[in-house]
C-alpha cells in the first residue's frame, strides 16, 4: 500500500514516467555495490537477523518519509534517497531469504516453495493496490503510510520466532596470514560467484537469457504505472484494480505449480512462461481500457509463477547450498545492473522520444496512430510493447541455445 500511494504521490507532483522510473533506479544503485558483499555477508551472519534488519531499515525510511509529509517538506529526491537505502539493505535480505529456502527443504520441491514465494508475493498485491487506490483519494500519503509501518512489526514479530539454519564454514587455526594473503582471500571471495557461473556454460547461458529477458520486462515495467495513469485520466481506481488482476493471476499461478509440483522439465517451464508472459503484455500494451487491461495483466502474472519458480530451482539444484550465497549474489548482480540500466533509459525514452514522437503529426505517429491511439500514453504504450515483444523473442530464442537445452542433462561440477 505505501509503495503503491508513493507512486500516486509522486505521479501528481511529475506526471513524468522519468521521475517513477527513477524511483526504481535509485533503488537498484546501492544493491549493484552491496551485491559485491552481500554473498560473503550472507555466508557468514545469521540470516533470520539479516531478514529482520531488512524489515527494520525498510520502517525507518518509511517513518522518516511520513514524518517529511507530514511536516509540508516532503520532495521527489527523499523518495529517492530513501529507495536507495532499502534496496541497499533490501538486497542482503532478500538474498538471505532465498538461500535460507533450498536450507529447509528438500531438493524435489524447490520449485513448489518457489511457487510458494510467488503467491507470498502475489498476495499482498490482491488486496494492497485496490485498497490504497480506493484510500488515497480519502486519507491520503498520512494515512496510508502508518499502515504501511504496522505492517514491518507483524513481519518482524512473525520472524522472532522462526528457525532458520545456518552454514557452517570450517575456520582455519593455529595458521598465522599475511595481509597479501588476506587481500588475495578477500578478492577470491568476492569473485568466487562471477567465476562459479562464467566458469559453467548451462549457468553462464542461463545468466545471459535471463538477464535479457528481465532487462526488456523491467524497461516495460517501469513506465507502466506511469501508461496506465496517462490513459485512465490519473484514476488510481483503475491501477489499483489492473495490480489486483495481476495479484490474482500470480496467485492462481502459484497455486497451481505448488499442486503440480511443476513441470519436470525446469527449462521448458522458464521458456514457455517467458513467451507467454511476453504475449500477454502485447496484448495489455495494446489495450486502451480496463476491459483489455485486466484481463491481459491477469493471464501475464500467470506466467510470472512459472518462469520464476522453475528459474530459481535450476539455480538451486546446480549450485551447492554451501556456494549459493555468493553464487546468488552474482546472479543478482548481473540482474541488478541491466534492471538498473533498464529504469535509468525507461524514463528519457518515454518521456523525450516515444511521447513526442506520437504527439507530431508526422513521423511515428502517421503510421502507429491506429494501432496505439493519440493522445496522452500513446507513446509509452508503444514502448511497453515493444518490451513485451522482446520478452516474447527471448523465451523463443532459447529453445534454440543447446548449453541452456542441456543444463538438467548436465551434473555441473560443484
Amino acid at each position: 500500500m505505501g509503495g503503491f500511494a508513493l507512486t500516486l504521490w509522486a505521479w501528481d507532483l511529475t506526471g513524468t514516467a522519468t521521475a517513477l522510473a527513477l524511483v526504481g533506479f535509485f533503488q537498484l544503485l546501492p544493491s549493484i555495490f552491496v551485491s559485491l558483499f552481500a554473498g560473503i555477508i550472507v555466508d557468514r551472519a545469521d540470516r533470520k537477523s539479516l531478514i529482520m534488519l531488512g524489515d527494520g531499515v525498510a520502517a525507518m525510511s518509511t517513518l522518516f518519509i511520513l514524518v517529511l509529509y507530514l511536516s509540508g517538506n516532503l520532495a521527489i529526491w527523499h523518495l529517492y534517497l530513501a529507495a536507495s537505502v532499502r534496496g541497499g539493505f533490501g538486497q542482503i535480505q532478500t538474498l538471505a531469504y532465498s538461500t535460507s529456502i533450498a536450507s529447509l527443504i528438500s531438493t524435489e520441491n524447490y520449485t513448489r516453495a518457489s511457487s510458494m514465494v510467488a503467491a507470498v508475493h502475489y498476495g499482498s498485491s490482491i488486496v494492497a493496490p485496490a485498497l490504497a487506490g480506493a484510500l488515497y483519494p480519502v486519507i491520503g500519503l498520512g494515512g496510508i503510510l502508518p499502515i504501511d509501518l504496522a505492517t514491518f512489526g507483524v513481519a518482524i514479530a512473525t520472524l522472532s520466532w522462526i528457525k532458520i539454519p545456518q552454514i557452517k564454514h570450517e575456520k582455519t587455526v593455529n595458521k598465522p596470514i599475511s595481509h597479501s594473503k588476506k587481500s588475495e582471500n578477500l578478492w577470491d571471495e568476492l569473485t568466487f560467484g562471477i567465476r562459479y557461473i562464467w566458469r559453467r556454460d548451462g549457468l553462464r547461458c542461463l545468466l545471459l537469457v535471463t538477464a535479457s529477458f528481465w532487462f526488456a520486462h523491467d524497461l516495460g515495467g517501469a513506465v507502466y504505472s506511469a501508461m496506465i495513469l496517462a490513459r485512465s485520466g490519473n484514476n488510481s481506481q483503475i491501477l489499483g484494480a489492473i495490480s489486483s488482476a495481476a495479484g490474482i493471476g500470480g496467485v492462481t499461478g502459484a497455486i497451481a505449480i505448488t499442486l503440480w509440483r511443476g513441470p519436470k522439465r525446469r527449462v521448458l517451464g522458464m521458456l514457455v512462461g517467458y513467451v507467454g508472459a511476453g504475449l500477454s503484455k502485447i496484448v495489455f500494451g495494446l489495450g486502451r481500457s480496463p476491459l483489455a487491461w485486466i484481463p491481459s495483466q491477469f493471464c501475464s502474472s500467470l506466467n510470472f509463477p512459472l518462469l520464476g519458480s522453475c528459474t530459481n530451482a535450476l539455480w538451486m539444484e546446480k549450485v551447492p547450498s554451501e556456494h549459493q550465497g555468493k553464487v546468488f549474489a552474482a546472479r543478482s548482480l548481473g540482474l541488478e545492473i541491466v534492471s538498473a540500466l533498464s529504469a535509468l533509459l525507461a524514463g528519457p525514452l518515454g518521456d523525450r522520444f516515444f511521447e513526442p514522437a506520437m504527439g507530431s503529426p508526422v513521423g511515428l505517429a502517421r503510421w502507429f496512430v491506429p494501432v496505439f491511439g493519440s493522445g496522452s500514453g500513446a507513446g509509452l504504450a508503444m514502448l511497453y510493447v515493444l518490451c513485451a515483444i522482446a520478452m516474447a523473442l527471448v523465451g523463443l530464442a532459447g529453445f534454440c541455445l543447446p548449453a541452456l537445452q542441456s543444463l538438467e542433462r548436465t551434473a555441473e561440477e560443484h
